[in-house]
């Protein structure tokens, strides 16, 4: 909701909040999306290396927004050693 303002004012801070605890549960939607907004540098630093090992988590339960932004990583960009 905060990362669109969908019923609440958009402020990616917070849904960085939300995205958090729930991506530290487990939550493999809320993986891929934490994922989205550090490729992104959204609320948080710019970072590849958080981008991938988020993708990866989600990744590896089997969401496939994750499997297919991951391989994009890989087959755009050199974050190999990441």
């Amino acid at each position: 909701m905060y990362a669109k303002g969908r019923g609440v004012l958009q402020s990616d801070e917070e849904a960085i909040v939300w995205y958090r605890k729930a991506a530290d549960q487990g939550n493999a939607s809320a993986q891929n999306n934490l994922a989205v907004m550090y490729r992104k540098g959204q609320g948080v630093p710019q970072s590849d290396k958080e981008a991938v090992k988020w993708y990866r988590k989600a990744a590896e339960q089997g969401n496939t927004k994750a499997q297919h932004n991951l391989d994009r990583m890989y087959e755009n960009g050199p974050i190999f050693g990441l």
